[in-house]
């Protein structure tokens, strides 16, 4: 029986295409989170936003290490891990203005993206609130024995959870094909991972539930690659769950509210001279895979895909008050809509027409009325 790091020398190496084509993925992720974060300082984005600007690295490198009809399932922290997996990054940047033409439909923003044809299995708001999911999309695979692999990605910050240990230990009483992957970027939220955990080498956090962990360079596309392909391996053809830990750093804070006062200037600047983009273009330089030229070829492809998607997202309309109530599900005397049941049983349920209230938008419509009411009212104390 192989171990993971015997396994690593099993992974096929790239192509120069292939390689050429992560540089350019890694440079469209990093081109959409700088726009990204400046549409948010011009109010075009609102709520939560997480940037992954510095840990383009560990994205690609992980997810070129999976198929695609394998599974992968984020954090909130997703808009790299949509656009890996090949979503339009329109639809992505729609989803953050919460246009309709949104991955979600505008419903999700920043934190929830998702798209099933993809088998991008979501963002999710809670931390480690992905992990049993994953779980249960790699048991899902077990009972139709269709050897797929979930990639579930989680913070250093999640491996404090309750969820952590309770998914790990099912992962390997049920020998799940699931690979986890510590993006540990040193810090959770605010708070570094030495002030959070007494383990500080996460690797080793899975072993105690019999879940065997490896570290890779998470600011190295190569390595991050190899090490989870190993994993992938193990988890695929042994039924053997896997962590890896992935070394890594953002750039930018936690999110667009984060003053950073927790880390100093220069601790970013020395991460910044690994910055993973760089040091794989000039590791490809070396090796002649690319040129000079071709490296701003593909910042130039990537700027005018970003540049689009921003279009795209400007020109896609907000979604109508009388869709406030779609794709809720209601239960009992609350607001109803034609997708209401009292009951689990059908044949004792609710309407199965739309009700007269739900067509006529009859509910949101009072919703919009009250809150332009407020705002009349607000408007009113502010001039009194």
């Amino acid at each position: 029986m192989s171990s993971p790091q015997q396994a690593t020398a099993q992974a096929a190496l790239p192509t120069p295409e292939e390689l050429r084509e992560w540089l350019y993925t890694m440079l469209l992720i990093r081109r959409f989170e700088e726009r990204a974060g400046e549409l948010y300082g011009r109010a075009k984005i609102g709520g939560f936003l997480h940037l992954a600007i510095g840990e383009e690295a560990t994205i690609v490198g992980s997810a070129r290490a999976i198929r695609p009809e394998d599974y992968l399932i984020s954090t909130y922290r997703s808009h790299g891990h949509a656009l890996v997996r090949g979503s339009e990054p329109g639809r992505v940047m729609a989803e953050l203005f919460g246009k309709v033409d949104g991955l979600c439909r505008g419903r999700g923003g920043s934190m929830h993206m998702f798209d099933l044809p993809r088998r991008f299995m979501g963002g999710y708001g809670i931390v480690g609130g992905n992990l049993p999911i994953a779980a249960g999309l790699a048991l899902k695979s077990v009972y139709e024995e269709s050897g797929e692999v979930t990639l579930c990605t989680l913070g250093d910050g999640a491996c404090n959870q309750g969820t952590f240990g309770e998914t790990l230990n099912l992962a390997a009483l049920w020998r799940l094909p699931i690979v986890f992957l510590v993006t540990n970027n040193q810090y959770g939220m605010g708070t570094a991972v030495e002030r959070h955990s007494a383990v500080t080498e996460l690797r080793l956090r899975g072993e105690g539930y019999g879940v065997p962990g490896v570290r890779c360079d998470g600011m190295d596309v190569l390595d991050t690659y190899y090490k989870v392909s190993a994993a992938v391996l193990a988890a695929r053809e042994r039924r053997q769950p896997m962590l890896v830990e992935a070394v890594t750093y953002r750039f930018r804070g936690h999110s667009m509210a984060d003053p950073e006062s927790y880390r100093t200037k220069e601790q970013v600047e020395a991460w910044r001279k690994r910055d993973p983009i760089k040091v794989f273009s000039a590791k490809l330089l070396e090796q002649g895979v690319i040129a000079e030229a071709g490296i701003e070829e593909l910042d130039g492809k990537a700027r005018a895909a970003v540049e689009e998607a921003v279009q795209c997202a400007e020109r896609s309309p907000f979604p109508e008050p009388s869709s406030l109530y779609d794709d809720v599900y209601v239960l009992g005397d609350q607001v109803r809509g034609w997708y209401s049941h009292r009951t689990f049983e059908p044949e004792q349920g609710g309407p199965q027409q739309p009700s007269e209230a739900y067509s006529s938008g009859w509910v949101p419509r009072q919703i919009s009325e009250a809150l332009e009411r407020g705002s009349e009212a607000r408007a009113g104390e502010e001039e009194g």
